[in-house]
C-alpha cells in the first residue's frame, strides 16, 4: 500500500510537471511529418476505401480517406472536410468521439455534442450527416462517447459514458430504428478501480465492444486525456449486460514508444481481416493538441494452463500521415 501510493505521488509529480510545460511552451516541437489530426479516432472499412473520424473541429465532425492505412487526405468531395456540418444537427459545440456504422443501407454516426450522446444518419460515409429530430438521446443528462454494438441475435446496443461517478461506462439497449435508447435497460459496466487509473481523474471512458469466440471484449480508457498516463485497458464478459471483469494486467497500451496520452480507442479490421486498434496520442511529450491518430494490431492469445484467449495490443504502431 506504501509503495502504491509512492507511485501514485510520482504519477502526480510528472503530469503537473507535464501540464506545467504546456502552458509555457504552448507548442510542441516540430519532429517531422504529423499525423492525421484527429482526437477520439474511429476507422471505418467501406468498398476498399478506410474511413476515418474524429474529433478536432469546432465546426463538426471531419473525414480522411486511405487506401493502405498510412497516408491519408481529405475527400475532394468535401473542400471543408466535413462528414457532419453543425448546421445539421442538435448543439453546436463540442463535437467530439464520432463513429460511423453501416446498418441496412444506411450509415449511423454516434458521437457527442454539448456533452450530450447523440446520433445523426447519411446514404454515404462522407455525409452529410443529418438529424431529422435535432435532439440528442437523453436530453436530461451529460453523457458522452457512445459505441454502438449488434450482437450475434441482432439486438442492438449502445456503450456510454456518464458522469454519476466520476465518468463511468453503462450500457442500454436501442429501439431497432437505433435511434434511441431504452432508459429502462440502462446497466452500469465498469467505474475507476484499479490503481493506474487513479491518477487523475476518476475516469473510465470511450468503451469499445468486441465479441470474440463467444466472450465480450470491452477496451476503455483511463485516466484524464490530458494526462501523459492516459492509457488503455480490457474487460471482459460473458454476457453483453456484464458483469464485467477488468484484467488484472491492465493497461494493455500505455506510453508506447515515444508517445504519451494514448488512449480513446476503437478497433476494425483491416483488408486482410488483421484486427486492428486506432487510438490517439498527444501531439507530443511537450503539447497535448493537436492529438494525433495512430494504428496498432489486436491480437489474442492464450494463458499457460487455460483455454481462455487474453486480448493484448501490440506496441508496434503505424503513424498515418496526411498527403500533403
Amino acid at each position: 500500500m506504501i509503495e502504491m501510493k509512492i507511485n501514485r505521488c510520482i504519477w502526480m509529480l510528472t503530469f503537473i510537471l507535464v501540464l506545467v510545460g504546456n502552458s509555457v511552451t504552448g507548442k510542441g516541437k516540430d519532429n517531422g511529418p504529423f499525423p492525421v489530426p484527429l482526437g477520439d479516432p474511429f476507422i471505418l472499412l467501406h468498398e476498399g476505401t478506410y474511413y476515418a473520424y474524429g474529433t478536432h473541429s469546432d465546426k463538426g465532425i471531419e473525414v480522411y480517406v486511405s487506401d493502405n492505412l498510412k497516408t491519408w487526405s481529405r475527400p475532394a468531395q468535401l473542400p471543408d472536410g466535413l462528414a457532419l456540418n453543425k448546421k445539421d444537427v442538435w448543439a453546436d459545440r463540442w463535437f467530439w468521439a464520432p463513429e460511423v456504422y453501416l446498418v441496412n443501407g444506411t450509415f449511423y454516426m454516434y458521437y457527442s455534442a454539448d456533452e450530450h450522446i447523440c446520433v445523426a444518419t447519411s446514404k454515404s460515409p462522407l455525409g452529410p450527416f443529418k438529424q431529422e429530430k435535432k435532439e440528442p438521446m437523453i436530453a436530461d443528462e451529460k453523457c458522452i462517447d457512445n459505441s454502438l454494438f449488434i450482437d450475434d441475435d441482432g439486438k442492438p446496443y449502445l456503450f456510454f459514458d456518464r458522469f454519476n461517478d466520476g465518468l463511468n461506462i453503462w450500457v442500454a439497449e436501442l429501439t431497432d430504428d437505433l435511434l434511441q435508447i431504452k432508459r429502462e435497460t440502462m446497466r452500469p459496466c465498469i467505474h475507476v478501480s484499479q490503481p493506474w487509473e487513479m491518477i487523475w481523474p476518476r475516469v473510465n471512458e470511450g468503451a469499445f465492444v468486441m465479441k470474440h469466440e463467444g466472450m465480450y471484449y470491452m477496451t476503455y480508457s483511463a485516466n484524464s486525456y490530458e494526462s501523459p498516463f492516459y492509457g488503455i485497458g480490457c474487460a471482459t464478459a460473458t454476457d453483453v449486460n456484464g458483469p464485467w471483469t477488468k484484467y488484472e494486467h491492465n493497461p494493455l497500451l500505455q506510453c508506447p514508444g515515444d508517445l504519451v496520452g494514448v488512449g480513446h480507442s476503437a478497433m476494425f479490421r483491416d483488408k486482410k481481416g488483421q484486427l486492428r486498434i486506432v487510438f490517439h496520442a498527444h501531439k507530443d511529450k511537450e503539447a497535448i493538441h493537436p492529438r494525433g491518430m495512430y494504428i496498432g494490431k489486436v491480437k489474442f492469445r492464450k494463458q499457460k494452463g487455460s483455454s481462455e484467449q487474453t486480448m493484448y495490443i501490440d506496441p508496434e504502431y503505424i503513424i498515418p500521415v496526411l498527403k500533403k
